[in-house]
């Protein structure tokens, strides 16, 4: 006959926690018969579907998958026989009772063979039927359990195979004598090995000659247990077309012994995953190289060259020796920066050094301690001599000319020396003593050597010296301000002056504050300084405005430390109005780095400023940290181009760095001020380029109040006629 639904069997979907834990198909043309079975088979778990005929009971089948299907022998449109031969041919997995009226155990026997669970004559007993359900639910329950459990093995083989096979790390066993008995494909990548070749043949092979006895005596020791892992690193060498490198990569091997039947590891074999870990090593020695290195020399850095000295120190109280430190630095150094640029500059650096070491002796250490100054160790010196003939090596090594973009120039370096133990038993102090020799050399007119002398300690005294006189210079009233004028040459007026700070001191006459403002901000006397700067250029405001120049504005520069003072704004506003003097008069220049502090509160304060009127200029813009985020947080008003930017104008030529601080400064609505305009072709430029108020030698020097005065009475003088 025809079997309606002939169609591929599909699996069933995964059962929800709400389904029965049975399912029973019940196949009977017999309704009433039917209508018994749930009753007599009923049981938790257990639920009931009924159909008259061999087609329904396909078409259900199709649609569910059931645990049991309760057939009858003989129906109306086919034997029973049918179905049972349809879910076999489909291999479906459902339980099968055959349930007839035919006496024949023949029948019986034919449908076992057929695929058949059991076989109930009719009329059934309640008992006899119960038992064969029983039977045939607790059969398929097994075999469920046990298809479920082989599903996952195949599942977790496949992972494991996966995970094996496609891992970016070597993964392997070994045979009881040392032998590859499963490679995975890594090997190829990794060492450029085929797993076929390599099958069968000792671990030992590609492991480097040095590394093998080390690797050996640990997979043998005894301490490598049944089921404890151990980890090592070791190298293994690569396949270069037929034969092995010498070179190899790195690798972190993690072994795990096989247990014998016995429970023993000895001689069982071995699992192994090999990672490799070149790219970390090479890190890592490059963390440690630069750790200790200078980055742009390769030479050694402070560190390594004060532990160098330290163990040779050391040695030579030992031995009763002497060794010597050189302290070098190059002369004229930031000349060659400010003309070449830092590119040539790194390169001096870089031949300086080269010639340097070539001077020295095997043993000898060159370090390089930062910006222009280097060391030299000298150990096991016979006598003082010796340094000195290392030392005239070093000033004739350096007397040819090295050439700085197509120009040749013949540097110089000036040589500070201290013997141990003559001039110092540590490494601090035959280092700093051969800088203070160094510095003495700077004094009488460099390229030059000198041994440290203790009885001209110049450098030390001089500090001493000009601490001391630091500290009394305001008691003494020797500070006063000059005022450089800032104008606009589109209105030929004077707009601003500059207050700048000098110390006349007695006896090295005008200093400039680049000779003792950082000494002051290390003494802790710049905010003392820094108040009397504020109070001095308030009082000559202020007489300037009884002069008749009330519209004129003030700029005082203000130290990074000043801001860490939590009085700063209150002072400044107490100030202004002890002398009647408008907020708007008054402009504050801070630095870029100051920016780069505690920005938070440094900012808070800025707006404070912004707040009380007064106006905030950020000096040397364009030369530190700036960045358009710092103006969006800081609301300053003016931008003062530095010096530097200028000195490369040299006509009505563009500059990109002017042209976009000029631009920085319009689209933030800020005024703009450059400095150094020394040059009419400056000024000039500088015009095109959409800046209008300048400073600089062009126009005036810094001078003291009283000529300041008379520039304000008649600032025609201050512009040149062409």
């Amino acid at each position: 006959m025809s079997i309606p639904g002939d169609k591929p069997f599909q699996p069933p979907k995964s059962a929800s926690p709400t389904e029965p834990d049975f399912r029973i198909l019940i196949v009977d043309d017999d309704p009433a018969l039917r209508r018994t079975f749930p009753h007599v088979l009923a049981h938790p778990g257990r639920s009931f579907d009924e159909t008259g005929s061999i087609a329904e009971a396909i078409v259900q089948l199709e649609q569910q998958h059931y645990d049991l299907v309760l057939l009858d022998y003989r129906l109306p449109d086919a034997s029973g026989l049918a179905l049972l031969d349809w879910l076999v041919e489909r291999r479906r997995d459902e339980a099968v009772i055959i349930i007839s009226g035919e006496d024949a155990i023949d029948a019986a026997i034919g449908a076992l063979r057929r695929g058949a669970d059991d076989y109930v004559r009719k009329p059934y007993h309640v008992a006899q039927l119960q038992r064969a359900v029983e039977g045939a639910l607790h059969k398929s329950a097994l075999e469920k359990a046990n298809r479920a459990m082989s599903q996952r093995l195949k599942a977790s083989e496949r992972l494991h195979r996966y995970l094996v096979e496609s891992s970016p790390d070597l993964i392997f066993t070994l045979d009881a004598e040392g032998r590859f008995s499963y490679i995975n494909p890594r090997i190829k990548p990794l060492l450029g090995f085929e797993r076929s070749a390599l099958m069968r043949r000792p671990f030992t092979t590609l492991i480097m000659p040095e590394d093998v006895d080390r690797v050996c005596s640990l997979l043998t020791q005894p301490s490598n247990l049944p089921g404890e892992s151990f980890n090592v690193e070791l190298r293994l060498r690569r396949n270069r077309g037929g034969g092995l490198d010498d070179d190899g990569i790195t690798v972190s091997l993690t072994g795990l012994p096989m247990l014998t039947q016995s429970g023993s590891a000895r001689n069982a074999g071995l699992y192994g995953v090999a990672r490799d870990i070149s790219e970390r090593k090479r890190a890592e020695e490059i963390i440690t190289f630069q750790a200790y290195h200078d980055q742009l020399t390769h030479l050694p850095n402070r560190v390594l060259f004060k532990d160098r000295l330290e163990l040779a120190i050391a040695q030579a109280q030992r031995r009763t020796g002497a060794l010597a430190v050189m302290f070098i630095d190059i002369d004229r150094f930031k000349l060659v920066n400010d003309t070449y640029g830092h590119a040539e500059g790194d390169a001096l650096l870089r031949a300086i050094a080269a010639r340097l070491s070539a001077t020295l002796r095997r043993g000898d250490t060159l370090a390089r301690l930062g910006g222009d100054e280097f060391t030299i160790l000298l150990p096991d010196l016979n006598v003082p001599e010796d340094a000195e003939v290392i030392a005239t090596k070093i000033l004739d090594a350096l007397a040819a000319p090295i050439t700085l973009s197509q120009d040749e120039y013949r540097a110089t370096v000036s040589v500070g020396i201290a013997l141990f133990p003559r001039d110092g038993d540590t490494a601090e102090d035959l280092t700093r003593h051969a800088d203070i020799a160094m510095y003495q050399v700077k004094r009488s007119g460099k390229n030059a050597f000198r041994f440290f002398d203790p009885e001209l300690n110049t450098h030390h005294r001089e500090r001493i010296t000009l601490e001391n006189d630091l500290r009394n210079a305001l008691l003494r009233g020797e500070f006063e301000l000059h005022y450089q004028p800032q104008v606009s040459i589109a209105r030929r007026q004077i707009v601003g002056m500059e207050a700048l700070l000098r110390w006349r001191h007695p006896a090295l006459g005008h200093l400039s504050p680049n000779a003792f403002i950082q000494v002051a901000e290390e003494l802790g006397l710049i905010g003392e300084i820094s108040r009397w700067v504020l109070e001095e250029a308030c009082t000559q405001l202020a007489s300037w405005r009884q002069e008749g120049h009330v519209g004129l504005r003030m700029s005082v520069n203000m130290s990074p430390l000043d801001f860490d003072k939590r009085d700063i704004v209150s002072s400044i506003t107490e100030c202004l109005a002890r002398h009647a003097l408008p907020p708007g008069q008054m402009e504050l220049e801070i630095t870029e780095s100051l920016m780069m502090n505690d920005t938070a509160d440094v900012a808070a304060k800025v707006r404070q400023l912004r707040s009380a009127g007064l106006s905030v200029a950020i000096d040397d813009f364009g030369t530190g940290y700036s960045a358009l985020a710092y103006l969006q947080k800081f609301p300053v008003s003016t931008l003062k181009i530095d010096r530097s930017f200028v000195r490369d104008l040299d006509g009505p030529t563009t500059n990109p760095i002017i042209s976009a601080i000029t631009g920085i400064a319009r689209g933030f609505a800020l005024d703009i001020v450059a400095e150094g305009v020394e040059q009419p072709e400056q000024a000039e430029a500088l015009q095109l380029l959409g800046c209008d108020v300048m400073q600089g030698y062009y126009f005036a020097r810094p001078a003291p109040a009283h000529e300041a005065l008379e520039w304000l009475r008649q600032p025609a003088r201050l512009f040149p006629v062409h």
